[in-house]
């Protein structure tokens, strides 16, 4: 069987096996055709998956020799890819030589394209997993606030006492300068102590006081008026 006969019995399988999707372009001098190639996942709706193209040209001396490929309509390929697909397309003829090879040339071109659609969509999947994970990393940290350690606590625990004592301060004085004269008097009993011990000092000699005179002062009615200076 010469070069010629074989290309055409190819021909006849090949259109048995691809019946509707290989498109014949040219007859003579040799035949030029064209066979779709797709992963199992493709899907041109759901933009899933890959495909292209094989463009085959008979040679006149094959199968003694490789076809002319060429890679058409891809879809979600870039060249790179192609390149690659076009490489391993060639290791494949090469490892053929002497028998028909179409059939095999295209099932080895769609084995790379499955490998390719999945390792991308396990790509994406583990994109997606670590964007989820970061998200609930972020978010946790974010109700998680700073950890405690000794240090830290000790730390807040002075800050808080210094601003709780400052606090304590400010109210307190906020308040003595509400209070009237009576009220600081009755309050503060330290006035009467030191009222006590300057007449106790004055003159040089002890003046003896009577307290059971001030012991009762909460039911005497004294007006703030009656603290006031007489010269005010």
């Amino acid at each position: 069987m010469d070069n010629k006969e074989e290309q055409v019995n190819e021909i006849e399988a090949l259109d048995s096996i691809y019946c509707g999707e290989m498109e014949i372009l040219t007859y003579e001098p040799y035949h030029v055709f064209l066979i779709p190639v797709k992963s199992d996942d493709f899907d041109e709706d759901a933009e899933a998956g890959i495909m292209c193209s094989l463009k085959f040209e008979y040679t006149p001396k094959y199968p003694d020799e490789p076809p002319i490929i060429e890679i058409e309509s891809t879809q979600r390929l870039d060249e790179e890819d192609e390149q690659i697909l076009r490489e391993h397309l060639k290791e494949q003829c090469n490892e053929n030589i002497g028998m028909v090879m179409i059939f095999t040339l295209v099932s080895a071109a769609q084995e790379w394209l499955n490998s390719q659609s999945d390792m991308r969509r396990k790509m994406a999947e583990m994109a997606e997993e670590k964007r989820i994970k970061d998200e609930e990393e972020a978010e946790r940290k974010r109700f998680e606030g700073t950890r405690v350690t000794v240090e830290t606590f000790l730390a807040w625990k002075k800050a808080f006492e210094i601003e709780l004592g400052l606090n304590n301060k400010k109210v307190l004085e906020e308040k003595n300068k509400k209070l009237t004269g009576k009220e600081l008097f009755l309050r503060d009993k330290s006035l009467n102590e030191s009222d006590l011990k300057f007449l106790e000092v004055e003159g040089g000699e002890v003046v003896k006081v009577d307290e059971s005179l001030f012991q009762d002062l909460d039911e005497l009615d004294i007006e703030d008026e009656d603290f006031q200076d007489d010269d005010g």
